[in-house]
């Protein structure tokens, strides 16, 4: 064969490596192209799938501004499974070590009753996606009386009753803290989403900001789990490519409440978010016609 036969032949393969390597490098919220940001090493920790440094790589979407690991999406399943049992395992059990808080528990479980009790959201069909060890749903049951379900693939409590995968429905409300930030594909964000019925609620807490700061030392980069990073702009998207049509935000317990459109309660919730704040004589939630974008800093 000759020389330009042999280039000839490879081309197609070329071609498809080369749109493969770019879809790779598409943002997970609005597809467009992504470049590289920054880069960050991570030391080793005890049973780390990782025995010496590993430098991360992270990708920045002009558009949105979304900001992914690509080293992170690189990994298996299995490599991947390892790093967050092992990250959370060691964590948990040295809180002495622990690079990053704990989500607002007690707010987060005041703001679901609080919201319960005026009949915007229903957490009597509540699911706590990515639950951890219980702690968000211990408190509500403890302090609140509301029982909610569990579900999570990496991490489990024994004395809490998890759901299992092959049984997951859609429920009214879905609960999902600390947990956008793990991410590594558009599937999982869309699982989430799925789970949420027809004019249901999804509350989530994670860092919402304006611009993701190009730096390695950004206190929310210091889990070596976390693999997302979001901005309004990127929710903004999310939000309505996911039929949401209006949003609460709580600074106290740092999370947001996404309401589908169709929801019963829209026409009022702004009204009653208004009457919870006076009660309290302090602005505890925010609402807005689509995402509210509360942090504006960086």
């Amino acid at each position: 064969m000759t020389p330009a036969a042999t280039a000839e032949a490879a081309a197609p393969d070329s071609r498809h490596a080369a749109a493969a390597a770019d879809d790779a490098h598409r943002c997970l919220i609005c597809a467009s192209p992504t470049d590289h940001y920054f880069s960050k090493t991570y030391a080793p920790f005890p049973g780390s799938p990782f025995p010496q440094p590993l430098t991360v790589d992270y990708g920045r979407c002009a558009h949105c501004g979304f900001v992914v690991s690509r080293t992170h999406q690189r990994l298996s399943p299995a490599v991947w499974s390892a790093l967050n049992s092992s990250w959370h395992h060691h964590y948990e059990n040295h809180l002495e070590e622990k690079v990053s808080n704990a989500p607002p528990y007690a707010q987060q479980a005041l703001a679901v009753a609080m919201l319960h009790r005026e009949g915007l959201v229903d957490a009597s069909d509540a699911l706590d996606y990515a639950a951890g060890y219980g702690s968000m749903s211990k408190c509500l049951a403890r302090y609140f009386g509301l029982q909610t379900r569990l579900f999570d693939r990496y991490v489990q409590d024994g004395g809490n009753e998890y759901v299992p995968e092959a049984q997951l429905g859609r429920y009214a409300l879905v609960i999902n803290s600390a947990m956008f930030e793990h991410v590594l594909d558009r599937a999982t964000l869309d699982e989430v989403d799925g789970l949420v019925a027809d004019g249901g609620v999804l509350m989530l807490h994670t860092v919402v900001c304006e611009r993701i700061p190009k730096d390695p030392d950004w206190f929310y980069l210091a889990p070596m789990v976390h693999t997302a990073f979001h901005t309004n702009k990127s929710m903004e998207l999310l939000m309505k490519q996911w039929g949401y049509a209006a949003s609460l935000y709580s600074p106290a317990a740092k999370s947001w409440f996404l309401f589908k459109q169709g929801h019963p309660a829209l026409p009022r919730l702004e009204r009653v978010a208004q009457q919870i704040n006076h009660a309290l004589r302090a602005p505890f939630f925010h609402y807005k016609a689509g995402f509210v974008d509360f942090w504006k800093g960086f």
